[in-house]
């Protein structure tokens, strides 16, 4: 599951980066929906918000670090949701991490293509996309206590009534 969600996202984000660059480099923004989103081809070498723009081999070794971590992870997943959650944030640094590695100006210096631009928002792109999303989804998991093993944390107030602590949900494994 982690993979298939991965190489989904990935191969999402190529193609259309491979699309805009290809249609909307030196070309004027394509406003959509009255304006409520609009393409437009940009390069971005810092991170989110642009943020750290003098900093790119940095991100670009702090994403390497998180494909290692996920990959890592990934040996212990036991659980459909985090396969999900992690497929999502290991195709999205991948998907960015490619442009770092292979854009201009050149490795580990490369600049992402953003694209999607919505109103009072930065422009980004389907990586950046999957990685918000993946984030959102580990919140929501380790809120409800759920582990990457398919282990449920509970409550222990309970008076023993459910599971205990680091008891798995056979309905949460994959």
């Amino acid at each position: 599951m982690l993979v298939a969600v991965a190489l989904t996202a990935l191969i999402a984000d190529i193609v259309s980066k491979s699309v805009i660059v290809a249609t909307l480099r030196d070309e004027e923004p394509i406003r959509l929906l009255g304006g409520l989103l609009t393409l437009r081809e940009t390069r971005n070498s810092g991170a989110a918000f642009s943020i750290g723009t003098g900093y790119t081999i940095i991100f670009t070794v702090i994403a390497i670090g998180v494909v290692v971590a996920i990959l890592r992870t990934a040996r212990n997943l036991r659980s459909v949701p985090w396969a999900i959650c992690l497929g999502l944030l290991l195709g999205g640094a991948c998907g960015n991490l490619i442009d770092r590695m292979f854009r201009e100006p050149g490795p580990l210096k490369g600049h992402v293509v953003d694209w999607i631009q919505v109103p009072d928002f930065p422009v980004f792109n389907l990586a950046d996309s999957a990685i918000v999303c993946g984030g959102i989804l580990a919140v929501l998991l380790a809120a409800r206590g759920l582990q990457v093993d398919g282990t449920r944390l509970t409550n222990e107030k309970n008076d023993g009534a459910g599971e205990s602590a680091g008891e798995s949900e056979a309905g949460e494994k994959c």
